[in-house]
């Protein structure tokens, strides 16, 4: 495969809401805000595994971190914790390349979401997701306090 490098979109900028493995990793970019909600991520020399590639937990973790983020956007900021995700990788992606993430479709049931969508470089399919979210309580409303 022949890398050429994809600029990142107009508009995109830093994520809006980091953390420490977010920031140890970097790059990780978002766009908009509520329905309209999309991050990607231009892969950098620290995105890639042994064989110059993009490295599957990179990719898990953009999953979990875009998928989770665009559907708390959507839900009027509701908290959600990754319950389970399953990931079906269909294609690499190389240094240079700007991903983003699809969220396709929700099922909600009570506290449980469960949220489908795809990793993308451009048209190309790199990956398809199904995570199972779980509503974070509030403290207040923890059974356990």
């Amino acid at each position: 495969m022949t890398n050429t490098l994809s600029p990142v979109p107009p508009g995109f900028g830093p994520i809006f809401r980091s953390s420490p493995v977010l920031d140890a990793l970097g790059g990780f970019m978002s766009h908009g805000e509520g329905e309209k909600l999309e991050v990607g991520l231009l892969v950098s020399p620290t995105h890639l595994n042994a064989r110059g590639r993009l490295h599957g937990g990179v990719s898990a973790t953009l999953l979990d971190v875009a998928m989770g983020y665009m559907l708390s956007a959507r839900t009027n900021g509701r908290r959600w914790l990754t319950a389970r995700m399953t990931i079906d990788y269909r294609s690499g992606a190389e240094l240079g390349e700007w991903l983003h993430v699809l969220l396709d479709r929700t099922e909600e049931n009570g506290r449980k979401t469960f949220a489908f969508g795809r990793l993308m470089s451009g048209e190309r399919l790199i990956a398809e997701v199904s995570v199972l979210f779980v509503e974070a309580l509030a403290a207040k409303d923890d059974p356990k306090n």
